[in-house]
């Protein structure tokens, strides 16, 4: 059994984000629903992942349902700024994603990192519920908080320093 779940449903708004600097940021995702705020930890390249996948699940939903509505990209810069206070729940281990065709909405669900010796069972979930504008607004956001770090090598997409990197598709080689 869980140690806790979460569910922001419907989220109000949802936005990712990260503060340092470059190569020392932290990242976040967080959401807003009534008077709550719910923020977690995620890593750089599950927010690259995330914003990867939200669009190619968007792709898929569009594709079996023709229906549907185009999702609005649409987004205002200073609303995607997460909000203080930060205070997160727990640090993202694995982030999911599902749909419920009933409600038009967009699932991410997204489970704590566990220790040696934790069992699966026992992380803690946060269900972030959001609509499909919302979710095709918070990957391409995501992008853009992405590249505003480090430069990434062309060679083998790794974070590269002012100083130069050691690439090892260039068997190490600083460039």
């Amino acid at each position: 059994m869980p140690r806790f779940e979460i569910d922001v449903d419907p989220c109000e708004h949802i936005t990712a984000d990260a503060i340092g600097a470059p190569g020392q940021r932290v990242f976040y995702l967080q959401a807003f629903q009534a008077a709550r705020t719910i923020t977690v930890i995620i890593e750089k390249i599950q927010l690259q992942s995330l914003s990867v996948g939200i669009e190619q699940f968007l792709a898929q939903l569009s594709q079996q349902n023709p229906d549907l509505l185009e999702a609005s990209a649409d987004f205002v810069d200073e609303q995607m700024r997460i909000t203080p206070p930060l205070e997160p729940v727990f640090r993202a281990g694995e982030i999911g994603l599902g749909y419920d065709k009933e409600r038009d909405l967009l699932v991410l669900v997204v489970r704590e990192i566990l220790m040696d010796g934790d069992e699966p069972e026992d992380a803690a979930i946060v269900r972030y519920w959001c609509s499909r504008s919302q979710a095709r607004a918070l990957a391409r956001w995501g992008v853009e908080v992405v590249q505003r770090g480090r430069p990434t090598c062309p060679q083998c997409s790794q974070p590269m320093e002012p100083e130069g990197h050691f690439c090892p598709k260039k068997n190490g080689y600083r460039h």
